[in-house]
Parts: C-alpha cells; sequence; structure tokens
C-alpha cells in the first residue's frame, strides 16, 4: 500500500510503499478513507515528548485522526463486522486496565496511528468500536479524530462549561476552533485569541462573540475588559509558556483553566504560572487529554443534529502527497484550519 513514512526524527516524510498492517485477533483493519493532519505529528516529527518519556520509534506511518471502513476483523472480535463504517479514536484504550474500568480509557495510553496510509489499524476492537452514522461523511468524521473530540471532553467534561458562562480559548488551531465552536454551541460566550487574522475570523465564523489580535493589544487586559472581571473558562489549546499564563491570567475568581496545548522544545514541558493568583482567587487547573470511546456516540449524535459542524472547520481536502507539506507549514504556524486526507 501507498504510506506516508516517517524515517527519522526531523527529517522529510516521503510517500513509498509499505506492507499492510497485519490484523491482530481482537484488532480490525480499516480502510482509510479520510485521514485528518493534526498538530501532535508535527510534535512527534520534532521529536517532541522524550521528556515525559515518549519516543516514537523509526521508521513509522503516523496519523491518528482517521476514519473509514473496517476491511478485516481478528478472530476474537465480536461485535463489528467487515463493511462497518468506522471512525477510529485517537485513545485505544485496552478495556481492562484500571483506567479503562473506571471508564477513563483515555488515560490508558494506546494511541492508535497509522492514518496516512490506505490501510490503519483499530486495537481492541471491541472495546474502541465507534460506528459513524450514514449522515457523517468520511472527511467530516475524520477531522474529529484529535482536535474536534479532545476540544470536546475539554470543554464539556473537564471543563464543565455551561450556557452563558464566558470562555476564552488562546490559540486558534484546530483544537481551538473546535473549543470554540462546542463552547459556543453549548451556549457560552466565546472569545478567541489569536496572533493571525485569518485564524480570528475563522473563529468568528465557527462562533466566536469576540476576538483579540494578541499581537496588537494586550489579551489579558482586553478579554478582563469584555467580561467585566475575567472569564469563567479559560482553554490553552497551544501549550506555549505565554499562552498558558495569559489564558490563567485571563480568568475572574474561582475560574477554571483547562490545559489541552502541549509544550514544545523550548517548554520541554515545564511553563512558569502565577502560583499566588491561582491561591488568592481559588483558580482550578485541569489538563485534558483526549476522549473516551465511550464518549463519541454523544459527540457524533450532536453533529447529525446540526448542533456541531465540525465540516465548517474544514479548509482542504488533499492527496497523501501533499500530506507532509501541511505537517511543515506547521512548524510556522502558516496553516488556518483544518487539512484531511482524502485521496490515496
Amino acid at each position: 500500500m501507498k504510506a506516508l513514512v516517517m524515517e527519522e526524527v526531523g527529517k522529510p516524510m516521503t510517500v513509498k510503499n509499505w506492507p499492510e498492517p497485519k490484523c491482530p485477533p481482537d484488532g480490525a483493519v480499516v480502510r482509510v478513507e479520510a485521514s485528518g493532519i493534526c498538530r501532535s505529528d508535527w510534535h512527534v516529527w520534532q521529536g517532541d515528548w522524550t521528556w515525559v518519556g515518549f519516543q516514537m520509534p523509526t521508521p513509522t506511518i503516523l496519523g491518528h485522526e482517521f476514519a473509514g471502513v473496517v476491511e478485516e476483523v481478528g478472530k476474537e472480535v465480536k461485535t463489528l463486522k467487515p463493511g462497518t463504517r468506522v471512525v477510529v479514536p485517537l485513545s485505544q484504550g485496552c478495556g481492562v486496565c484500571e483506567d479503562c474500568r473506571t471508564g477513563h480509557s483515555n488515560q490508558c495510553f494506546g494511541a492508535g496511528a497509522g492514518g496516512y496510509a490506505r490501510y490503519g489499524l483499530l486495537n481492541h476492537a471491541d472495546f474502541n468500536n465507534v460506528p459513524l452514522p450514514d449522515e457523517v461523511d468520511f472527511v467530516e468524521a475524520s477531522s474529529m479524530g484529535c482536535r474536534y473530540v479532545t476540544a470536546f471532553h475539554g470543554v464539556l467534561d473537564q471543563g464543565q462549561v455551561k450556557a452563558d458562562e464566558s470562555v476564552v480559548v488562546y490559540g486558534c488551531g484546530g483544537v481551538g476552533l473546535s473549543a470554540v465552536q462546542i463552547a459556543s454551541a453549548v451556549g457560552a460566550r466565546v472569545i478567541a485569541v489569536d496572533l493571525d487574522d485569518r485564524k480570528l475570523e475563522l473563529a468568528k465564523k465557527v462562533g466566536a462573540a469576540d476576538v483579540v489580535n494578541a499581537r496588537k493589544t494586550d489579551p489579558v487586559k482586553a478579554v478582563t475588559e469584555l467580561t467585566h472581571g475575567g472569564a469563567h473558562v479559560s482553554i490553552d489549546a497551544l501549550g506555549i509558556a505565554t499562552t498558558c499564563r495569559n489564558a490563567v491570567m485571563s480568568l475572574r475568581k474561582r475560574g477554571r483553566h483547562v490545559q489541552i496545548g502541549l509544550t514544545t522544545q523550548k517548554e520541554k514541558g515545564e511553563v512558569a504560572l502565577p502560583v499566588d493568583q491561582i491561591v488568592f482567587k481559588e483558580i482550578q487547573f485541569t489538563g485534558s487529554l483526549a476522549l473516551q470511546s465511550f464518549r463519541y456516540p454523544a459527540m457524533l449524535s450532536m453533529v447529525e443534529r446540526g448542533r456541531l459542524e465540525p465540516k465548517k472547520l474544514i479548509t482542504e481536502t488533499i492527496p497523501l502527497e501533499k500530506a507532509f507539506d501541511v505537517i511543515e507549514q506547521m512548524s510556522s504556524f502558516e496553516n488556518v484550519g483544518i487539512s484531511v486526507i482524502n485521496q490515496f
């Protein structure tokens, strides 16, 4: 099969012929119909996260935002059949560890990959089976694979965002725009912050009530004024030191901060925070990672009913051969919206 292969950290990825994946006894092979290109893969390509013990073996096929049709199932699989349309979850829990058994399978680090190819794997298929409704096409489904589901978990489960609350989102890449749309859909007043007017314009189109260009104005001051004292919830969807600190400083008393963005080589996982402010204002600081597979149906139901429209975040569909160009552009934050591979 044709696949985009990462052979070394930091070196150009190339499209080449690659063996098709073998079906595990409890897994499934999925014919990939669409695959989103996520900044998490840029992080892996850069060699990030070694400071938390993560090391991706090479050569490898990245791509963890994909949807398609089940081609083959393992002999132990009971609930999934060939021909089923599926979304492949980012976090593919094992189903038997303590995290999975207590409802936190997103903490079971069996993340999926292999979507930058014609065929990918769904591991522990009975546990991670997420059927795709007929009303949702593959391109839209793949755009939800990581950034959208991560934002869904961050906004609703971890941030507990409620109608009429004010929410500020720092960083309007894929996950930030997803957070803007989801928070707006549940009735929150959303303020989007970024350095790029193109991204802020898209943020307005997907639900932001106000936008702030942090290159032109002090974002903390602007958010405090717009919300008459600070936001109820802040989301750092980028992960650099400046956005994390500014997001926390944008909160009102007893505000809630959700950290979604992961850091880069510059921070190496360490960011200075205004601890005294956190104490005096009783601010909650919460991390958020991926989404449990059993929560996907709730999100997909909102898409079916038109309450969520991830397709509005898709700015281009491309062939596999152009995917690495998109990943390279992430080094300078050039990308606007979500790019999806739909030609293999």
